[in-house]
């Protein structure tokens, strides 16, 4: 397998947890956003919507989207398994994966930064209290989701699934930007969990080859 992404994309982060998670191997072949190469021609030939990541399978198939690709590494390799058994845990753990993945990443994203600046004029200040304010919102409510549930060491239940491969990457992001955490007892503790695992430890930013300070 390959995986076209950027080290500091979250969606590239969490798909590169769930490969780590499975110990699956693959190529790592960087795409630098911050310097538009995912703009290029020869990027567009892999993925027409010009993100990332994108994962090429054993068959040459391109699949994008982090969220599909990280299901259909789950129904390809089950083991270990990244969503429970029973549909309710199914839908609870999607639903905490897409309160990071659709609700707080689309509005802090790296193209929406951007354009806050380049096309409205919103200073980096400005910019960057727009991002550390949709993060708390986001988490805020991640973490009242979280108090609905059991008692559990991870997002949900006592082994990583699609939830932590999206709350990881968000909050690393999250601590670039200087956000608050405070307050979010279950959703930090999840996050201190993963990262005692050798695999959120080899997908972090600053373990992938195109790292830069």
């Amino acid at each position: 397998m390959k995986l076209y992404n950027y080290f500091r994309s979250s969606a590239s982060f969490r798909v590169r947890i769930a490969l780590e998670l499975k110990g699956l191997p693959y190529d790592y072949v960087p795409v630098h956003l911050a310097k538009g190469e995912h703009l290029q021609p020869h990027y567009a030939a892999v993925s027409p919507t010009r993100l990332v990541p994108t994962l090429v399978n054993d068959a040459q198939e391109r699949l994008g989207q982090s969220m599909a690709i990280i299901e259909y590494l789950d129904e390809v390799y089950p083991q270990p398994a990244l969503l429970p058994t029973d549909a309710v845990g199914r839908a609870q753990v999607r639903a905490l994966a897409q309160l990071v993945a659709c609700e707080i990443h689309p509005l802090n994203n790296l193209r929406v930064l951007k354009y806050l600046v380049r096309e409205i004029g919103v200073s980096e200040d400005a910019k960057n209290s727009w991002y550390r304010h949709w993060v708390r919102v986001g988490l805020e409510a991640f973490e009242a989701e979280l108090a609905q549930l059991p008692p559990s060491t991870y997002c949900w239940g006592e082994t990583p699934t699609l939830a932590d491969c999206c709350l990881v990457p968000q909050i690393f992001n999250g601590q670039r930007f200087g956000a608050d955490f405070s307050g979010l007892p279950r959703t930090m503790a999840a996050f201190e969990a993963c990262m005692q695992l050798p695999a959120f430890q080899k997908a972090q930013p600053s373990s992938c080859p195109d790292n830069e300070p």
